[in-house]
């Protein structure tokens, strides 16, 4: 993996726009595989579907890339995700935290690209109504394992 694909990704990432998920095959090998707790995803044109649709459901969405791992077969990305949620007419500020694996091919595209965060902790807990019983089971099975 170069190190000069990476820094070219990353760039993409924190700076990506609704326009710029067309150049996706700049940075994606045609055939990639992408996987995240939402979707999983093989082809170039169904990843950039994925992000398409992230710029529909959210406003003002914003990766920032705060850690890098990096060998010869690939990275680790440690990365928080910044967004603005309406729900029921608030607008609500918003942070991911993740990690993303990245796989490189012999041209310095990615061909495989795996997400790991939390969905219940980063986003369930913090909607209204389903928060409340995420948030109380969550307390139950700290007391349980407390014990």
């Amino acid at each position: 993996m170069k190190q000069s694909s990476l820094d070219a990704l990353i760039a993409f990432y924190e700076s990506l726009r609704p326009d710029s998920v067309a150049h996706f095959a700049d940075y994606y090998a045609e055939d990639a595989f992408f996987k995240d707790p939402f979707n999983e995803v093989r082809g170039l044109a169904p990843i950039q579907r994925i992000f398409t649709h992230m710029f529909l459901q959210v406003s003002e969405p914003r990766f920032a890339i705060s850690e890098r791992i990096v060998d010869e077969n690939g990275a680790l990305l440690v990365w928080e995700f910044y967004f603005h949620l309406r729900l029921w007419g608030r607008d609500k500020a918003q942070v991911i935290r993740g990690v993303s694996h990245l796989k490189f091919n012999a041209e310095g595209k990615v061909n495989w690209h795996r997400d790991y965060w939390d969905a219940a902790e980063e986003l369930y807990t913090k909607l209204p109504g389903i928060g409340w019983l995420m948030r109380r089971l969550k307390n139950a099975m700290t007391r349980e394992s407390t014990r």
